[in-house]
Order: structure tokens, then C-alpha cells, then sequence
């Protein structure tokens, strides 16, 4: 399976990339949301992890951009965000898949909560 991870952070980038690759999948990395969107339609991955608070692109209007294309349309969305859980519902009316906080302990230890919650996305069942 490959996974686009769209994450500005260098340190998050590698962390989770790492976490995913130990996990066996295939990731390929953007450091901002110009280059997400681009990689998206180059690559069209089985799933984008996509952080908020994205240089030249926020990280919103590539969901949007992602929601709105048909080539990448139907690829779903883990949102990646330190955000308030209010901006949750949001985001999942604009098409996100699942939204995870960045600050939650599990998601700092190893990437826990990620996985698990990317593996529940794909098998159909809840984190």
C-alpha cells in the first residue's frame, strides 16, 4: 500500500514515515502543500496523511483541491492536525477520512495512534 504523507516538519515527516515503513507500507514524502498536490496526482496513492499548518498551501485548501479533483477524488484523507477537536467536524465535511490530534501521547510514542488508526481506516472499523 502507498501513502503520501504531507507533513512540513522534517521530524514528524521521518518519525512517521519510519512508523509506516516499519508498519509495511510504501511512503512517499511532501514537505509542503504545493508538493502534496503534486505528488498526489503523479503518484495517486492509496491513502494522504495530511497535516493542517502547511507551507504555500494550507493544508485545508489541499484537502479541498484533493476533494475537488477527480483524478484524486476518491483517495481518502487522515488529517494530521494540533488543531482543536472543533475543527474536527469540519474537516470531515470537507471530505476527511479520519482526523487525528498531534498532540494525543499515543500519536508522540512511535506513531501508535497513527497506525492504529490508519489499519482501522482500511479494515472498515473504528479507533
Amino acid at each position: 500500500m502507498k501513502i503520501l504523507l504531507i507533513e512540513d516538519s522534517k521530524f514528524q515527516r521521518v518519525a512517521n514515515g519510519r512508523a509506516l515503513v516499519r508498519a509495511g507500507y510504501d511512503v512517499i514524502h511532501a514537505g509542503d502543500g504545493e508538493e502534496g498536490l503534486r505528488s498526489a496526482r503523479e503518484n495517486i496513492p492509496d491513502l494522504i496523511l495530511l497535516d493542517m499548518m502547511l507551507p504555500k498551501i494550507s493544508g485545508l485548501d489541499v484537502l479541498r483541491a484533493l476533494k475537488g479533483d477527480a483524478l484524486v477524488k476518491h483517495i481518502p484523507v487522515i488529517v494530521l492536525s494540533g488543531l482543536g477537536q472543533g475543527s474536527e467536524a469540519k474537516l470531515l465535511k470537507e471530505g476527511a477520512a479520519a482526523f487525528l490530534m498531534k498532540s494525543d501521547e499515543s500519536f508522540a510514542n512511535n506513531s501508535l495512534l497513527l497506525i492504529q488508526a490508519l489499519q482501522s481506516l482500511l479494515t472498515g472499523t473504528k479507533a
